[in-house]
């Protein structure tokens, strides 16, 4: 398996990349200002586990596919994009909605919570798996750490993937729980809290429109 200084060298690379905020954490911020801290780490589930279905791809080989394919890479980014927008949309329509559900009845919001956690994990697994910035960081780095020499290259890429993603699930949970907390503040007046819905929701169409407009240009 990976030698110890291969392993923290890949982790201090994997370290740079995360603490410069990228499409997941601006999502995930974008998500918590609108909808508060159980769906922000929800996202951060559903984004961590979409991250992983990429390491899994390239570990398989499926990964440098997409990175080497101008067309199929430019295809998954421009998805990735119109679901951030269409999901700011969303939130920019619903931020008058807000402030019921701070005081909703306890069964109903309950049997609705299930039902709203799988689709926030569902969105964050979407926004993670097409993360133009992680496909290329996976299908382009990751095989650089492998050591061919001690075999199980699979192996290697799997496990230097949930290393990645262990850092960058508690980094994306950092940045959550913080901007969830500013909520709070916001929280206490229903206009502030319909001003942070719709902030939440033009962060995440700027997102979108960022995500499409920039990347690879060949």
């Amino acid at each position: 398996m990976l030698s110890a200084d291969r392993l923290l060298a890949f982790a201090a690379m994997s370290f740079l990349l995360i603490v410069i905020p990228g499409p997941s954490v601006l999502f995930v911020i974008g998500r918590a200002l609108a909808q508060g801290r159980r769906a922000a780490l929800i996202t951060v589930a559903g984004n961590t586990t979409g991250a992983y279905a990429l390491v899994v791809a390239v570990a398989f080989g499926v990964g440098a596919v997409v990175e080497r394919s101008v067309l199929l890479f430019a295809l998954l980014k421009l998805a990735g994009a119109a679901y951030l927008v269409l999901l700011g949309v969303r939130a920019w329509r619903e931020r008058g909605s807000l402030r019921a559900a701070f005081g909703g009845a306890g069964a109903d919001r309950g049997a609705r919570g299930a039902r709203g956690a799988l689709r926030t994990f569902g969105e964050g697994f979407v926004v993670g798996v097409t993360n133009p910035k992680t496909i290329v960081f996976f299908a382009a780095v990751l095989p650089q750490f492998v050591d061919r020499d001690r075999g199980h290259v699979t192996a290697q890429m799997l496990l230097l993937g949930l290393v990645f993603n262990l850092i960058a699930v508690v980094s994306d949970m950092a940045w959550g729980l913080v901007a969830a907390t500013a909520r709070g503040w916001f929280a206490r007046s229903p206009r502030r809290l319909s001003l942070v819905g719709g902030v939440g929701g033009l962060a995440m169409i700027g997102l979108g429109v960022t995500v499409a407009a920039t990347g690879r240009k060949d």
